[in-house]
């Protein structure tokens, strides 16, 4: 076979093969659009990824955070509470938070008609994100629920025994962050009397009631013993530094993965987080 005939028959092969490559590509667009799926690849992977990066301030960003602010004998202990709680609340929100906080009930809270996930099928979706799958609106929604109590713990922090840590952060998170999630979040601003109420991404639900709940604790657990008489030098600032990094990258996924889409909307988000922060650190 000569040289030129081989060229031609290579040329051939790749046109086909492009062609084939492109009757496949339109049949499964195809397909996607007859079964009816609102799904959209590009939102879920930037849910995927802002999942992944909220998830990331919590374990290792704020355990980080505080392990460098407590004293040295109290930086194992304030790291496995952020572990536990992570894992803690994870399985919590699965079994009853979600349901209760985005499915329709009651006034307060939801129903049990997702609890464990009854119903929530890999192309499920919400009618207020329909561009993302339900589970991943649950995984999203999960990192906030378990990210919470993350941010109170620290105002009371060598100041409370592990146990007692977990049951009220539990019990915490069901009566006070699930009722405002269902109110502000699930029925589109519905808060307690109110109408239009909008949060973006917590300031509210995640925020003010964390705030709240680190007074309302501190007032509790009362003054630290030996303060202001003793000294109570951070351990490792480096420690802190470091996880103050990873909170500062995981804002990216907290703010501008609260738009639940990939669009302009986020890449606006995203840049006033960045820049607002880099605000903040020259203020410092």
């Amino acid at each position: 076979m000569t040289p030129s005939l081989l060229k031609r028959t290579g040329s051939g092969a790749a046109r086909h093969a492009i062609a084939v490559l492109a009757a496949l590509a339109l049949a499964t667009t195809s397909a996607h659009a007859a079964d009816g799926s609102t799904i959209n690849s590009g939102d879920t992977a930037w849910l995927l990824t802002s999942t992944a990066l909220v998830l990331f301030m919590m374990i290792p960003g704020l355990a980080l955070f505080y392990a460098g602010l407590v004293r040295a004998k109290n930086i194992l202990s304030i790291l496995m509470q952020c572990f536990a709680l992570t894992a803690v609340l994870s399985l919590v929100w699965l079994a009853v938070g979600y349901s209760l906080a985005f499915s329709d009930g009651g006034s307060i809270v939801g129903g049990f008609s997702k609890v464990f996930l009854s119903g929530v099928t890999p192309t499920s979706v919400r009618s207020d994100c329909p561009t993302i799958p339900e589970l991943l609106h649950f995984a999203y929604q999960m990192m906030f629920f378990l990210i919470t109590p993350g941010l109170f713990i620290g105002a009371f922090a060598e100041r409370m025994k592990f146990q007692a840590i977990l049951i009220f952060s539990v019990v915490w998170s069901l009566v006070v962050y699930v009722p405002c999630c269902y109110g502000v979040w699930h029925k589109a601003g519905a808060f307690f009397g109110l109408t239009g109420v909008i949060d973006l991404a917590g300031g509210i639900v995640v925020h003010i009631t964390a705030a709240v709940a680190a007074l309302v604790a501190c007032i509790m657990v009362g003054p630290r013993r030996g303060f202001p008489s003793a000294q109570m030098m951070p351990h490792n600032l480096a420690l802190t530094v470091t996880g103050a990094g990873m909170l500062w990258v995981g804002w990216f996924g907290f703010n501008a993965g609260s738009q639940l889409a990939a669009n302009g909307s986020a890449a606006m988000t995203l840049v006033v987080t960045h820049l607002r922060q880099a605000q903040a650190a020259l203020q410092v």
